[in-house]
């Protein structure tokens, strides 16, 4: 999933409120797979949410990434879980 979201095992690791700096995952000259053995060992490392349609895979952060992997017919207003309007009915970006 993190290579179908076009990421780096890097991009897919949450730092915050997490282990990650305890555990000295910061080391640039760790190996992805050291990161990813990482990531096994505690879940809690791993940013998400991940989304796979069949028009692709998004690590949604922000939330509104997912409607770049939405069919067309889902596509319409879109509100954040904070309360934030994001696209109006028509999808069209809130400025």
């Amino acid at each position: 999933m993190i290579a179908d979201a076009g990421l780096t095992v890097r991009d897919a690791i949450r730092q915050k409120d997490t282990p990650y700096a305890e555990l000295g995952l910061d080391d640039p000259d760790l190996s992805d797979d050291q990161l990813v053995d990482a990531l096994l060992a505690q879940p809690i490392l791993i940013n998400r949410p991940f989304v796979v349609t069949p028009l692709g895979t998004r690590l949604s952060r922000p939330s509104e990434l997912v409607l770049e992997i939405l069919p067309e017919t889902h596509k319409g207003a879109f509100t954040k879980e904070d309360g934030e309007k994001v696209f109006d009915a028509r999808g069209k970006r809130i400025d």
